[in-house]
Formats: C-alpha cells, sequence, structure tokens
C-alpha cells in the first residue's frame, strides 16, 4: 500500500446529500452524548465553587467555538471526505494523518461509540430493571446491559449501511428532539429554583475573585476540571469527516460548525445553572438526602437525575433516563455515520487496505462502517473504552492544536489558495487557542501522568503500523 493516492476519477463517489441543517444536527446530536448529565459532579469536586463550575464551562466553551472558527476555514478550503484528517495530510504529511486516523478509530472514535452504547443501556435499565438483572448465561462478560449496547451499536451501524437517507433521518430526529428535551430541562430547572440551593451556590459570589482556587495548584486544577467540559463537547469536528457529502460544503461546514457548537455551549451553560438552581455545590457521600448529597456527590455521578428528583420526585429520575437514551442514541449515530468516512479517505490515500474505499449499492463506504462497528463491539464487550478514551485526552488536544495550527502554517505555504470562509479574528483568537490549548496541555503532563503518556504512547504505536502497512513493494528481478 505504498503506492500514491489514486485520483477521484478511479473511485466511485460519495453523494453529496447533507444540507446546512444536516451538517449542524451532526455537529450538536456528535456533541451531546451522556457527559453533561454526569461530569458536573467531578468537575465540581475538582474546582470547589459554584462560579469556577460555570467558569469552566464558560472556557471550555470559548476554546470549543474558537476551535470550530479555525476548522471552519479549513473545512471551506478543503470540503473533502474525511476532513481533519486530510487538513492535517496537507499541513504535515501522510505519517502524521495516519496517527490521528490510527488513534481515531482504535480508540477515541470507537471508544466513544462503545461508552455512548453503554450508557444508553445503563440509563435504559432505570426504566427497565431487568437490563441490569445480571450476566447472559452464554457467556459470564455478556450481560444484558452489554447486549442492548451491542444491539444499538448494530442497529445503527445497519442503518447507515442502507444509505445516508437513514443515517441523517436518524440524525435529524433524535437531535432536534435532545436539544428541545436540554432546554426544557435547563427551562424546568430554572423557573422552579429551591432557595436551600440559591443560597448556599449564589450567596459568597463577591468573595469570588479571593478564593483560595486562585492559587497555583488551584488553577492547575481548574485545567485538569476543564477536561471534563472539553470532552463533554468533543466530537464537533466529526461533521468535517462528511464534507465530501454536503451539497455546498464551502458555504454549509462553515455555518454548521459555528451554529451547532455555540448552540451546545449555550445549552449547557444553561443547564449547569439549572443545576445550581436545585442543589447546592457542596454534600456529603454520606448524606441520605438528594440535598445533602449535593453536586458533588450526587449518586453514580447523575446530577441531572439528582436535579430532576428536585422538581419532580415521582418521575424526575425516569424523565432523565429517557432524555439520556435519546441522547446518547444520536450520538452514537452521528459518530458511526462520519467516523467511517476517516477509513474511506485513509484507503483513498492508500495508506490502509483499499477494501475500506468501496461503496456499497447504497453509496456509502459499506466496509468501514463494518469494520468500525466491529471494533466499537469488541471495546464493548471488553469493557476497556473507559480507560482508553481517558488515556487519549492528551493526544486529542495534540491533534486539535495541529490542526489549528494548520491554518497559520496553510496560510503562509499557500497564500493564494481559495479561502470562502478566514477565521474571524485571525490571528489573535486561533491564536489564543494555541495557546490556551497548549497551557492545558502542559497542565496534564502534570497533574494527570497516569493517563497523558499511554496516550501518547497509543498514538505513537501507530508509526510501526504506518510502516509494516506502507512498505514498498518489492522490485521484480529482471531476467
Amino acid at each position: 500500500m505504498g503506492t500514491e493516492a489514486k485520483t477521484s476519477a478511479n473511485w466511485a463517489q460519495l453523494k453529496p446529500e447533507l444540507t446546512a441543517f444536516n451538517a449542524a444536527m451532526i455537529v450538536a446530536g456528535s456533541m451531546v452524548g451522556s457527559g453533561i448529565f454526569i461530569v458536573a459532579a467531578e468537575i465540581s469536586r475538582q474546582v470547589g465553587s459554584p462560579a469556577r463550575l460555570l467558569l469552566v464551562w464558560v472556557v471550555s466553551g470559548a476554546m470549543t467555538v474558537v476551535g470550530a472558527l479555525a476548522y471552519a476555514e479549513l473545512a471551506a478550503m478543503m470540503p473533502q471526505a474525511g476532513g481533519q484528517y486530510v487538513y492535517l495530510r496537507e499541513s504535515y504529511g501522510k505519517l502524521v494523518a495516519f496517527l490521528f486516523g490510527w488513534t481515531l478509530l482504535l480508540v477515541i472514535q470507537t471508544g466513544t461509540i462503545a461508552a455512548v452504547a453503554v450508557a444508553f443501556a445503563r440509563f435504559a435499565g432505570v426504566l427497565f430493571p431487568a437490563i441490569v438483572a445480571g450476566p447472559v448465561t452464554m457467556h459470564a462478560g455478556l450481560t444484558r446491559e452489554r447486549t442492548l449496547a451491542l444491539g444499538v451499536i448494530g442497529l445503527l451501524t445497519a442503518s447507515n449501511w442502507y444509505g445516508l437517507n437513514y443515517g441523517r433521518l436518524v440524525q435529524n430526529s433524535f437531535t432536534a428532539v435532545k436539544l428541545l428535551a436540554l432546554a426544557a430541562l435547563a427551562i424546568v430547572l430554572l423557573m422552579l429554583p429551591k432557595p436551600v440551593a440559591i443560597t448556599a451556590n449564589f450567596a459568597h459570589w463577591p468573595s469570588f475573585w479571593g478564593e483560595p482556587g486562585w492559587s497555583p495548584a488551584g488553577l492547575m486544577g481548574f485545567g485538569a476540571a476543564m477536561v471534563g467540559g472539553l470532552f463533554s463537547a468533543d466530537a464537533w469536528a466529526s461533521v468535517t469527516f462528511v464534507a465530501a457529502e454536503l451539497r455546498r460544503p464551502t458555504r454549509d461546514l462553515p455555518l454548521a460548525l459555528v451554529a451547532g457548537t455555540v448552540a451546545v455551549i449555550v445549552l449547557y451553560l444553561l443547564v449547569n445553572l439549572g443545576y445550581l438552581a436545585q442543589l447546592p455545590l457542596h454534600g456529603q457521600a454520606s448524606a441520605i438526602t438528594i440535598v445533602g448529597q449535593g453536586i458533588t456527590h450526587a449518586q453514580a455521578d447523575r446530577v441531572a437525575a439528582a436535579a430532576m428528583r428536585q422538581v419532580w420526585p415521582a418521575g424526575g429520575a425516569a424523565t432523565t433516563a429517557l432524555l439520556v437514551m435519546i441522547s446518547t442514541f444520536g450520538c452514537a449515530n452521528g459518530l458511526i455515520l462520519t467516523g467511517a468516512r476517516v477509513l474511506y479517505a485513509m484507503a483513498r490515500d492508500g495508506v490502509i487496505w483499499p477494501a475500506m474505499a468501496q461503496l456499497n449499492q447504497a453509496q456509502v463506504p459499506g466496509l468501514a462502517l463494518l469494520a468500525q462497528g466491529v471494533w466499537a463491539g469488541i471495546l464493548t464487550l471488553s469493557g476497556s473504552y473507559g480507560d482508553l478514551l481517558d488515556y487519549v485526552i492528551f493526544a486529542q488536544l495534540l491533534f486539535y492544536l495541529l490542526t489549528v495550527m494548520a491554518v497559520f502554517k496553510l496560510r503562509r505555504a499557500r497564500p493564494a489558495a481559495a479561502r470562502p470562509y478566514r477565521v474571524w479574528g485571525y490571528p489573535w483568537l486561533p491564536g489564543l487557542y494555541i495557546g490556551a490549548a497548549g497551557l492545558l496541555m502542559a497542565d496534564l503532563l502534570v497533574t494527570r501522568p497516569r493517563f497523558t503518556w499511554p496516550g501518547l504512547l497509543i498514538v505513537l504505536a501507530g508509526i510501526p503500523v504506518y510502516g509494516l502497512l506502507n512498505r514498498p513493494a518489492p522490485v521484480q528481478a529482471t531476467a
């Protein structure tokens, strides 16, 4: 496979059927999974202040939107299947692009698919307790929960196999419902506040800037806490993978990236304000009441469920479980739809097996979808996806950083290239993103070394794989 990438004339082409609305639904639907319903507990334990909890979401949201603005320039400039993979290839060469694709498909995309599918099954167990009642007898590790998760992955892989129309129908419907439901959740929590929570969380804000959390150690803890915010809003760049299937990619990709990320970040801020309107931030793990446990020690970190039980004691937990199921189902569909296009782009470049670039009768990369689904299923059965996702947090930030830096690199290397959209605030905004991401990566190397270094090893393990898959063809002896 060490040959040059084949021209588009040699391959069947993906069909451009997606609209700007479809693209925005992919952005928002891929971002909103299960994180927003649970990560507030871990963030609160790390930052120890309602104001800093909200600030984590503000800073994480700002980084997400600025990153999306930078990607929008690259997306409009190179509207090709594979998106971010293509930007890295054009900026740094095939090896760096391969390492991104390797990490994405080995862990990031497939691990997230596995995680959200299991989250779907886990919250389904709130409505149907038999799901978590024990293992299926055929295999000790094949619990009913994991069996349902495998069913979700299989169903969504099959629906996308039968064509882009099926995938976008699922994406549009589930994303629209979950965004409306998330907005309704925020409104309900904010309109029916609890005095005990308001007093506990908002009475001492004048002393916010004098709190000890702004010490050097506190600032490092704040950086570590941002991981929860950033990766609850992650996967927004997945829409770039389907650029070749947009009708008007040079216009619609920038619009979808910006509109989708802004909408989700605003909803995330409102939902977290809603949590603070219902529950005190601080609590005790040993407390027997929801209020006593607070946000920091909400049962199983299910902050949304605890907040909704404050509003509706009888049905709050079930309502939240249904919302998480809708959210994770739509998120898994977006990830499955988009991820296979990276394998497709890599195969077209000749860096992985050419069969992954074959389109089925529905004009979608069927073998790539199948390979992605099988590997996500293996991760689901192994239960290792959670650890793997922790390990690649640093690597994911590294690829984001490199991609935003590509805006600067390509402006210098290709000044005359067509750029239908230019990032707003250049060079200051993308420069701020690079600086913030660099500081956060340095912080994680110190505060979370158990996760950062293994993540780098996963990325670097792709180098010998690249060499193996791309060995030059043996020279034929001549007579």
